[in-house]
């Protein structure tokens, strides 16, 4: 028969070409098939459990074929939370059941709410910046307006620049919407000492008729209050006419209104025209609107006066903005979203509403709440949706950072990776950097290692579309050393091509290279088409990188089984091949009777050895293997060309005859290694 090394340096180095002639195979074609039509039908654990070929096409895939029989097990399995460490899944040394369980989202997918912690922190970060953005907006319109005016000749001039005009008016309390800019241009002409100036004979000359008026109107007020309360009285006396004296109430409850709100009105007359008064005084403007040769067009001291005036009538931004009142409305903010299950609990939780516009530079007492509701329900993958109609990203801004779906019910955060596949890439990030160090360097890398981790995962949330992920060049080496990968030999270019590549299509390019890490990571990001972030389908309990694995996994084991039944050294050597990337020390190879096996095998070493107390096999692991080698892909093709080698000099022509020694090291029975060496390293594996 073809020899171990032969075989397996042949399949090692046409690995693609042997994978692809597995998957053309009728059987595993067919089953591939069904898997992925059937998938999506599945909604629950027993759903999944009671269809034979998607049962057991799943368990094979992640090497799981003999426990097809412990539903019961595999149930726990399949509902542990996988963030909790002292769920059934993670109490499991066993590694595959936990790849088993990620492979699902029966109960570690992410949840529908309102926002995620993240967009909860994004918009608190957004509404502090915001308000402190107002109020240094306010300091330099006040600059501004200092550093301005002295150089302004006429009324008209002033009028004529925007910012001038809008910061006299807020100071002056003028509405630009009431008033034409002629007649606040007569105003500024005028002389308040002059009788005859326009100010005094057009606004200031009306103050005793609407003194008198607001007197009388709020005369009416009282007399009508005591009206209602002698009524009110009156009820309650024996013989009283309760239907009569209810209608007089009601009148003089009506007189009442219109005569606060004239009381309102009259007020608001009297102070418009106070405040034209203060205008026309605080100016220095000739009745041209020119100014006499040199006189400035305000006093220092009117400058002064004014930009008080303007600090005034911005006394509500400053409130908002002060420590105690933002804290409030962020503690009441962040109360009330856990609340939220709609878009209309949204728009009626002032709290909420009030907080999230205002993050956004909205004017919650401006804006249609009806064009709230329909830019949350907006689909932001879609261009001609309603939210892009506006032209305006204050609302792109607001429709992100909430989860509404196009009825406005909640859904779930859109985020460019999925919180468990963050975790993971960021555990293996530190994995792959210490595997590297030196024992001396060790403790200071791991420590560095988790610092990168941390900051990826803040990232991450921040990331729209892939140009902005790969615009991050500290980002993509984090992923591509996660991964096992070199950055210095990947470009942004080749990246692009990556990620703009149709996964679903066999032959895109990303499908078609030879290193599967790269379309793995692809499919790890919830990009669209067009490369932004999007809420991808599911495939029933599976999301597309999860769909992809399961697939990608069946393949291997498939292959690695069939190459088993011929020679079981190439099995073993496409084992190990598959699992080096994840051995991060001793204990994980002699916890896997197939590692171990290899191990031996490639240092002659006898099967005696794994009778040896633990700590003396993990000793000899660390004396003949260098575990940080096991990340580099030629390395590990040069360890296992020797394993091979050896393989057949220790089995010689025994393979094929009769029991295969493999079966053994894969289904957990006749193992060399004795039940209380793997009690010894479940116990170590879980300090």
């Amino acid at each position: 028969m073809v020899s171990t090394y032969f075989s397996y340096n042949y399949i090692s180095h046409h690995l693609k070409q042997s994978l692809t002639r597995v998957e053309q195979q009728t059987d595993v074609a067919r089953e591939a098939a069904y898997y992925k039509a059937n998938i999506g039908k599945v909604k629950t654990v027993d759903d999944l459990m009671k269809d034979y070929r998607l049962y057991h096409y799943a368990l094979k895939a992640y090497g799981l074929e003999d426990m097809a029989y412990a539903k019961a097990f595999m149930r726990k399995v399949l509902e542990s939370d996988l963030s909790d460490a002292k769920s059934f899944v993670n109490k499991l040394v066993d590694k595959r059941y936990r790849e088993f369980a990620e492979a699902f989202s029966f109960s570690g997918g992410i949840k529908p709410v309102a926002q995620s912690e993240d967009q909860t922190d994004e918009t608190i970060g957004l509404y502090t910046a915001t308000m402190k953005k107002r109020v240094d907006a306010l300091a330099d319109d006040t600059k501004y307006y200092s550093a301005q005016i002295g150089g302004i000749s006429s009324a008209d001039q002033l009028l004529n620049n925007d910012r001038l005009r809008n910061y006299v008016y807020s100071a002056f309390g003028i509405d630009q919407s009431k008033w034409p800019p002629d007649t606040i241009s007569q105003v500024l002409r005028s002389d308040p000492s002059d009788p005859n100036s326009y100010v005094n004979t057009t606004f200031a000359s009306q103050l005793p008729g609407l003194n008198a008026q607001l007197a009388q109107a709020k005369s009416d007020v009282s007399a009508t209050n005591t009206k209602i309360a002698d009524y009110t009285a009156q009820l309650s006396q024996p013989g009283a006419d309760v239907a009569q004296l209810n209608v007089q109430i009601l009148v003089e409850k009506y007189h009442l209104e219109s005569y606060t709100k004239s009381v309102s009105s009259l007020g608001d007359q009297i102070a418009t025209i106070g405040n034209f008064v203060d205008l026309a005084g605080a100016f220095e403007f000739s009745p041209d609107g020119s100014l006499p040769s040199g006189v400035p067009a305000q006093t220092a001291a009117n400058v002064t006066l004014t930009a008080k005036r303007f600090d005034d009538s911005k006394s509500a931004v400053y409130a908002a903005a002060s420590p105690l009142s933002e804290a409030l409305a962020i503690r009441n903010f962040r109360n009330a979203i856990l609340n939220i299950k709609s878009v209309q609990a949204f728009v009626s939780t002032p709290a909420v509403y009030d907080f999230a516009l205002g993050a956004v530079g909205l004017d919650p007492k401006t804006v249609s709440q009806d064009t709230v509701k329909a830019v949350l329900e907006s689909d932001l993958s879609n261009p001609k949706s309603f939210v892009y109609t506006l032209k305006d990203n204050r609302y792109v801004e607001l429709a992100r950072a909430f989860n509404f779906d196009a009825k406005g019910n909640l859904t779930t955060p859109l985020v460019a990776q999925d919180p468990a596949k963050v975790l993971q890439i960021a555990k293996d990030y530190v994995i792959a950097v210490v595997k590297q160090a030196s024992p001396e360097q060790q403790k200071a890398v791991r420590e560095q290692a988790q610092k990168d981790a941390t900051s990826y995962q803040e990232a991450i949330a921040g990331i729209d579309s892939v140009s902005e992920l790969l615009a991050n060049q500290k980002m993509v080496d984090f992923i591509l050393v996660a991964k096992g990968l070199d950055p210095k030999k990947v470009s942004t270019e080749y990246l692009e091509k990556i990620f703009a590549s149709d996964l679903n299509n066999p032959k895109s390019f990303a499908n078609t290279q030879t290193d599967p890490r790269f379309a793995e990571i692809a499919a790890s990001f919830n990009f669209d088409s067009k490369g932004n972030v999007a809420r991808l389908a599911m495939m029933g309990p599976q999301k597309q990188d999860q769909f992809r694995e399961t697939q990608a996994n069946y393949l291997q084991q498939s292959l690695e089984q069939q190459q088993g039944d011929t020679n079981p050294g190439v099995r073993l050597a496409l084992y190990f091949q598959r699992k080096a990337g994840e051995i991060t020390s001793a204990y994980d190879i002699l916890a896997d009777k197939a590692l171990s096996e290899v191990f031996r095998t490639t240092f002659n070493l006898p099967d005696s050895m794994a009778s040896m107390p633990i700590d003396q096999q993990a000793k000899f692991v660390d004396k003949f293997m260098k575990i940080k080698d096991l990340s580099d892909p030629a390395k590990v093709e040069k360890l296992l060309g020797r394993f091979s080698a050896m393989y057949d000099v220790k089995n010689g022509q025994s393979i094929g005859q009769g029991q295969s020694p493999l079966l053994n090291l894969f289904q957990g029975s006749g193992s060399g290694i004795s039940d209380s060496t793997y009690l010894a390293i479940a116990k170590l594996r879980s300090h």
